[in-house]
Order: structure tokens, then sequence, then C-alpha cells
């Protein structure tokens, strides 16, 4: 195939042929009618807490290798083929993500819906003679998940927490089951 070039200037117009194989040309009008596009997909996410609408981030991995992340709700390109999809939940005390296996394909938004199960959990320190600053560190296994001030509620996935309270050199130790949808008052007494 032969393409006319046409130049002008100030010296004036002049041509110029080209000879470029129809085989480049293809690749070319191929790549620009979005062959590209067609290897690519996006994820979008959603997030529920006790079954309710949430807020939540996501980040998607392929090979182990980060594609992009962002706020659930807004769908995010990422190339075709298997990837991991890591939610995370916003605004609690844990920090719960939910990992789950997805496979995009080309063209495709893929929904990725994932709900967590939280409770509310809130340590009231409570002394009639000892006075000063309470902390309370809460745990879960060996893992320290937080601290809290009395009287602070945070928000926890389901789970068994060791609770430990302390004021003016005493310590109290509490193990708490917080159900999904439960709300726990922990009242420490020195």
């Amino acid at each position: 195939m032969r393409i006319l070039v046409q130049t002008g200037g100030a010296l004036g117009a002049r041509s110029l042929r080209v000879s470029i194989p129809w085989v480049a040309i293809a690749g070319v009008l191929l790549g620009a009618a979005g062959g590209a596009k067609a290897q690519s997909g996006k994820i979008l996410c959603s997030v529920t807490e006790n079954g309710a609408p949430a807020r939540g981030t996501v980040a998607v991995t392929q090979n182990g290798k980060e594609l992009g992340a962002g706020s659930c709700g807004t769908s995010l390109p990422v190339p075709v083929g298997k990837c991991k999809v890591t939610v995370r939940l916003d605004g609690t005390l844990d920090h719960p993500s939910q990992v789950v296996d997805a496979e995009v394909k080309p063209g495709q938004t893929l929904p990725v819906n994932v709900d967590f199960k939280t409770g509310v959990l809130e340590v009231r320190i409570e002394s009639k003679v000892q006075s000063g600053t309470g902390l309370v560190t809460v745990n879960r296994g060996s893992t320290r998940i937080g601290t809290l001030g009395s009287g602070v509620a945070a928000r926890l996935s389901a789970g068994i927490y060791q609770v430990v309270v302390r004021l003016g050199g005493q310590e109290r130790r509490y193990e708490v089951e917080l159900r999904p949808g439960q709300r726990r008052v922990v009242r420490a007494q020195f």
C-alpha cells in the first residue's frame, strides 16, 4: 500500500510517496480500535457491615504486583486474568480485610461483594477512690489491636478479645466475646 504525504511550508508544497506494508497498518488500526481495552476489565466492590451498607477500600494484585487501589463503589480498571482482591472495612479498630480470588474477563465489570461481621465494644473505668488516667488495651490472642480511653466506643470484628484496663498501678483483665451487631459495655471497677 502506498500513502501520499503532503507537506507545506514557506518554500512551497512537496509530496512524498511512502510504502508501508499492509500488516503494519492493520496492527496500528487494531490497536487504535481498542485492542488494548479488550484486554482489560473492571472490578467494582461493595462493602456491607452486618448486612448494612458500609465504606471500604479495595486493592487488586496479580502475580504479587499491585494493579490498583481505590474506594469501594468506584470501578477499578484492571488487566484481564486471575487476581486477588483485598477489601478493607473503614472505621474499625482492628482494620479487618477479606481477600477474594477473582478472574476478570475482557470488557467485564466484575462485582466483588464483601460483608464484615462487627460489634461495638466500650469500656468504662469506674473508681470511687483512685484518680488518674485509665488506659484500655484491646488484644486478640497475642496481637495488640489498639487502645481506648474510658467511655470510648470502638467497632471491632466479631470475635473474642482480651481487654486489659490499667488505672493507678492496678490492672483488671477481661475476656470479651463480641457477636455481630452486638454492643458490649465492660465496667472496670477499681
